[in-house]
């Protein structure tokens, strides 16, 4: 079975969330889309680099759903959506996927 990197799951979520939010006009279900790759991802995490850093990475993906809001103000809502998705990308790949 193929493993997708955590950082691709964690970044889909939050690229899928705003996209389902966004088309559907039902933010509810973009939030499931959200929660649910926030969810794998976390379970992802924790399996393979224990609780400390899963905790911190979830912690860092709920921030960017939050911190994407007032970025959007300045910068737009998509160019937000993909800043923050950059940066879970890079914060679980540096502490998770990366790591040999």
């Amino acid at each position: 079975m193929v493993r997708v990197p955590t950082a691709a799951v964690a970044a889909t979520g939050l690229v899928a969330g705003y996209a389902v939010a966004r088309w559907s006009k039902k933010r509810p279900l973009g939030g499931v889309v959200l929660a649910a790759a926030g969810a794998v991802a976390a379970r992802e995490w924790q399996r393979k680099a224990g609780n400390v850093t899963a905790a911190a990475l979830s912690g860092v993906y709920v921030a960017a759903f939050v911190g994407s809001h007032p970025l959007a103000k300045k910068i737009g809502a998509w160019p937000s959506v993909f800043t923050v998705a950059g940066g879970v990308t890079l914060a679980s790949w540096v502490a998770v996927d990366g790591r040999k």
